[in-house]
């Protein structure tokens, strides 16, 4: 019975990651609260504008040259009819030219044929004639109807309708922003509560493995075997907070194995590979499945561009966000209020990163048909939804020109100094590699060859013949 109740019942270790997730949610509403207010303040304030302006217009129709104003409406209308009346001649010219071009081969007479074209000619100025003159007894029939007031009561209602406009812009300014401060206070309470249970969840948690202060990433003694081939075979490293960590190697030397196996779509042979998630605490990455590791706050690219390219830009973004969702399949299914809260945040969210990366012109662009240079920054920016601490990279330059990896090469400087991020970088542009890591890892069929800094590898007599090329005397 008690082996039946703790399959059903949650682990204390379960209930703790949907605490992290649940603290995730909050610090990102705290994160957008600012711009959900703004573009909520905007929304409500273009209400008020659009209500005043139309009295307003009423106003100005009223005080406006109603002669000059019909005189206007006559010359518009009178201008499309001449467009399609110009159609018409051109018609009736390019028919009577066939039909004399046919009688002049069977020798037939044309003066009957010219005759009949001066009368439907004739016809179709009468017909100008009877509009014009219905489009004059239109423009009486308004005058008529309509008459034109003080220009001064105009200007009067302009001054009232903006004080007003003022006055309740301020209102609603005030108001939204006692409500942000409100909210931001009830985040705040409920962030701390949720601190408060994870802490007790932690102590029925068994303890974790501890990592050095500095450390994000430990791989220890990591295989990958298939059959008999070791793909990797004993490798291990440290990645640091903040740097910038390059994994490098001549084709089929494991690298991007290595990056399989940290994000779990490989299950390694053996080793170890331990890691300091959102929260700060240390698990340790073989006891999660591949789509429960990007909940720690690992997110990575892709050799070749994985983008769905039936949707938009946009969405490619939002699709990286599924498991960040709190609201579940039902929640969606109904459509609760939850689930558009959400997706709001979410969508301010991937505007923030499209802005960041350059490409926020393209957000509602399809995929598909966009030039290879903006996919590889979607790709980027996909990945920079997930507030990962560490983001993994495999071959972003990979069919970018010169000035494309220059510019990628700033890119992900930025990343780093502006999201707070790790990354790891599998690259074979050595010119990038070398100038932008801050420590490069060189491996060769799956083994350590060194690691270091570029320069210290760069001198590596083992990489230079393994993967540089040694220089023969």
């Amino acid at each position: 019975m008690a082996k039946i109740l703790a399959n059903i019942l949650p682990s204390p270790a379960n209930k703790l990651a949907l605490k992290r997730k649940e603290l995730h949610w909050i610090v990102s509403e705290l994160d957008s609260l600012e711009e959900v207010t703004s573009k909520r303040e905007q929304e409500e304030i273009a209400k008020i504008k659009f209500s005043l302006n139309k009295r307003l217009n009423k106003a100005a129709f009223d005080a406006c040259d109603k002669n000059e104003y019909v005189q206007e409406l006559i010359y518009n209308k009178l201008l499309s009819y001449d467009v399609k009346n110009y159609m018409n001649h051109r018609a009736l010219n390019h028919g009577l030219i066939k039909k004399i071009f046919k009688a002049k081969r069977e020798n037939k007479p044309i003066d009957a044929l010219i005759a009949e074209h001066d009368k439907k000619y004739d016809e179709l100025k009468i017909k100008r004639a009877k509009y014009v003159d219905k489009l004059e007894q239109e423009k009486q029939r308004f005058l008529a109807k309509y008459t034109t007031t003080s220009s001064q009561d105009y200007e009067n209602l302009k001054k009232e309708l903006m004080l007003e406009f003022e006055q309740k812009a301020d209102g609603i300014k005030k108001e939204l922003a006692a409500k942000m401060q409100k909210t931001r206070a009830q985040l705040e309470q409920k962030a701390a509560k949720v601190k408060e249970e994870m802490a007790e969840l932690k102590k029925q948690v068994p303890d974790a493995a501890t990592l050095p202060d500095d450390v994000l990433l430990q791989v220890k003694g990591l295989k990958m075997y298939f059959g008999g081939l070791k793909a990797v075979d004993d490798l291990t490293f440290d990645v640091k907070k903040g740097e910038i960590f390059g994994l490098i190697g001549p084709n089929g030397a494991g690298k991007t194995t290595v990056f399989n196996c940290i994000t779990r779509f490989y299950n390694a042979t053996g080793g170890d590979m331990y890691f300091e998630n959102r929260q700060g605490e240390v698990v340790d990455l073989r006891s999660f499945k591949v789509h429960d590791v990007i909940l720690q706050g690992i997110s990575r690219t892709f050799q070749n561009v994985e983008l769905v390219k039936e949707i938009s830009v946009l969405d490619n973004l939002l699709v990286a966000c599924t498991r960040e969702y709190r609201s579940g399949f039902w929640a969606h299914l109904i459509g609760l209020p939850m689930v558009k809260k959400e997706e709001n945040i979410l969508k301010l969210k991937a505007m923030r990163i499209l802005k960041f990366m350059g490409i926020e012109a393209y957000a509602n662009w399809y995929a598909m048909g966009l030039p290879y240079g903006i996919l590889k920054k979607v790709e980027i920016a996909r990945a920079l939804m997930l507030d990962s601490r560490l983001i993994i990279m495999d071959e972003p330059a990979a069919g970018l020109n010169d000035t494309e990896t220059a510019d990628l090469a700033q890119t992900i400087k930025r990343i780093r100094d502006e999201f707070n991020a790790t990354i790891l970088l599998v690259e074979h542009d050595m010119k990038l590699v070398m100038g932008i890591c801050d420590t490069v890892c060189a491996i060769s069929f799956g083994q350590m060859l060194a690691i270091g800094t570029p320069q210290e590898v760069q001198a590596n007599q083992a990489v230079q013949q393994a993967y540089l090329g040694a220089m023969e005397e």
